[in-house]
């Protein structure tokens, strides 16, 4: 992994995800599983697999290798967004442990995908500790910043810090809101999804202002959300490159604001895949392989 950079933001080379096939199986397990998991809706299984198709044409576009979660008896619908049991770092992958209590097989089926793909498994969260893949953001190689919150808790970040030991220069932990409580979603990554090393989606009226102004102090523009996009998913926009990105269709103010901070942006539709789980298209991505940035 280390030809590769740990940001967000570098071209992206391989990546895991999981086909709406094998994650939501058949009508009959959405219609069982949605309300549980607190999905919206109860997905519809072949509008979601038409959605699913061209989310991976765009990251096939982009030039990215694809690989694929099979099926698993552990899993539920939730699985479908991948980044959630597994955290990148230089020497492989780490294994989360999830704090979404229905979520919990997530890591052990992760784990068995990974061995078989020869992608290496360097650590796992335990109990007590919880730590969801969407509460962790690589801002560069060396600084990595993790929610506090509903899905992570004190005892996952430390087991985070302990685990990437001398390989980081910063952890930067940032609390989360209350938000809407423990029952719904809200990861670091519900706040902030960098697209370039210096430019940054946001919806500030979240942020802790600390974090809000260490953004600022490592250089980065930030592109505002607006409220009516934020439930929308407007802040959830995946880098496949430096400003290079897509996004969920439907959140025409802030692709107007990332197009004016010179960024190109790719639509899908995402009302099955996204919208029903409010999960957007990082969410829907484990990145295993970004390459650097250019210099010079």
């Amino acid at each position: 992994m280390s030809a590769s950079t740990l940001a967000e933001t570098g071209r992206l080379e391989r990546v895991v995800v999981k086909h709406a096939r094998e994650a939501f199986v058949s009508d009959e397990a959405c219609g069982r599983e949605w309300a549980p998991l607190n999905f919206s809706a109860a997905p519809a299984l072949a509008r979601a697999i038409e959605e699913y198709e061209a989310f991976l044409g765009i990251l096939r576009h982009a030039g990215a290798q694809v690989d694929f979660l099979p099926a698993d008896d552990r899993t539920n619908l939730d699985s479908i967004y991948v980044r959630d049991a597994s955290i990148l770092c230089a020497r492989g992958v780490i294994l989360g442990r999830m704090g979404k209590r229905l979520r919990a097989g997530e890591p052990a089926a992760q784990k068995a995908a990974f061995r078989r793909m020869g992608v290496p498994v360097v650590g796992e969260i335990t109990e007590p500790g919880c730590l969801e893949g969407g509460d962790v953001v690589w801002l560069d190689d060396r600084t990595v910043a993790a929610g506090h919150g509903y899905r992570t808790n004190e005892d996952g970040i430390l087991q985070l810090r302990s685990i990437l030991a001398d390989s980081i220069d910063d952890l930067i932990v940032v609390p989360l809101p209350h938000w809407r409580g423990p029952g719904d979603v809200l990861h670091l990554m519900s706040l902030i999804s960098p697209v370039d090393s210096d430019l940054a989606v946001v919806y500030s009226p979240l942020l802790p202002v600390p974090f809000r102004q260490q953004l600022l102090e490592l250089g980065y523009t930030l592109v505002e959300v607006p409220a009516e996009e934020f439930d929308t998913m407007g802040t959830n926009v995946l880098a496949l490159g430096p400003r290079e990105c897509v996004m969920i269709a439907g959140n025409p103010r802030t692709r107007a604001a990332l197009e004016r901070a010179g960024a190109s942006v790719t639509e899908y539709a995402g009302g099955e895949i996204s919208v029903k789980g409010a999960g957007g298209p990082t969410c829907l991505t484990r990145p295993l392989a970004r390459a650097p940035a250019r210099q010079g």
